[in-house]
Order: C-alpha cells, then structure tokens, then sequence
C-alpha cells in the first residue's frame, strides 16, 4: 500500500513524469553519472568493455549525450576485438558520435568522448578528422568554468583527461588546474 505522502505526490505528478520516478528508482542505468563510471571501467578493463558494450547496445533512444556512450562503447568493443571486426566497430562508433554532435553540438560531453576516441586511433584510418576542432572547443569550454554549463563531475572528468594526455598547453594546463 503506498503512503498518504507518496499518493499525494503521484496525484498531483503529470503522467509522463510518474514513469520517470519509476525509472529513477530503478537505478537510471542510462544516467550520466552512471555511464561515466561505466566507461572509465570500460576503459580499463575488457571485461568491463563488454558489459558495457552490451548496455549500451540496447539503448534506442535518441539522447545526445548517452548516444555519445554508445559511440563510445562501440570504440571500446573495436579495442578488444579481433583484427577483422575493428574496422567495423570503429565505423559504427564514428557514425554514433556523428549523429550525437548533430543532434547537440555545443555539449562538452559529447565533444570530450568523441576526442577520447579520436585521438586514439591510427591516423592512417582517416577517422580522427574532428580532434583539432573538439580540442579547441573543449579547452575553451573548460576555461569558463564555472560558467560552462557542465556539472562539476564531467567537468573534472575532461579537465583530466585534456591535462593528463596533454590535450592543452602548458599555460592552459596550469589555468585549469587552478579551476
């Protein structure tokens, strides 16, 4: 039986949002703090890579960021997979950052994932065409931190990633430390 308080909120809660609350209790495996523990997991770990992978490939919704996961994931599946399907991977996770950045192309989120994978790649594959651009546009958009728009995790998590692997400048390096 649900409390008085619980029916007074569910009363008053349009229908749309009620899903919502449901899928919020049931652990919101798409939300971003999720899927940003999962693919530094990922990353790390094939194991990991694979769960991941097939998380990611039953999503079918169309949001920008968790498409960008998915791109992602699919990268992360080329990583460990044998010669003969790397390409294939590869192409797919080029395709899914593609439409994530249409789909929303001034988010810091989608911009860092899609450099984490491209400037990872062989250059003789051609597929790392947007590192210089999202580079720049990740540099710029840490620099006006707090004011960037993004959350203090994903923030902390590219101002990493663009200083430890030397995606910035030694100045701007030491900018973003102090930020």
């Amino acid at each position: 039986m649900l409390s008085v308080e619980l029916e007074t909120v569910l009363a008053a809660t349009p229908p749309q949002f009620i899903f919502n609350s449901h899928f919020l209790s049931q652990k919101m495996p798409y939300s971003l703090s999720n899927l940003r523990r999962q693919y530094r997991e990922a990353a790390a770990n094939k194991e990991a890579g694979e769960k991941f992978y097939q998380h990611m490939a039953a999503y079918r919704d169309q949001d920008a960021v968790v498409l960008a996961y998915k791109a992602a994931a699919e990268a992360i599946r080329a990583r460990d997979a044998s010669m003969f399907n790397k390409l294939t991977y590869v192409q797919n996770a080029t395709k899914q950052f593609d439409q994530a950045v249409k789909l929303d192309s001034d988010n810091a989120e989608i911009r860092f994932l899609r450099l984490s994978v491209e400037s990872n790649l062989p250059s003789f594959l051609g597929l790392s065409q947007h590192v210089d651009e999202d580079r720049q546009f990740l540099v710029n958009t840490l620099l006006q931190h707090p004011k960037s728009g993004m959350d203090a995790e994903s923030f902390g998590l590219v101002r990493n990633f663009m200083v430890d692997r030397g995606h910035v400048s030694e100045a701007d390096a030491q900018k973003l430390t102090r930020l």
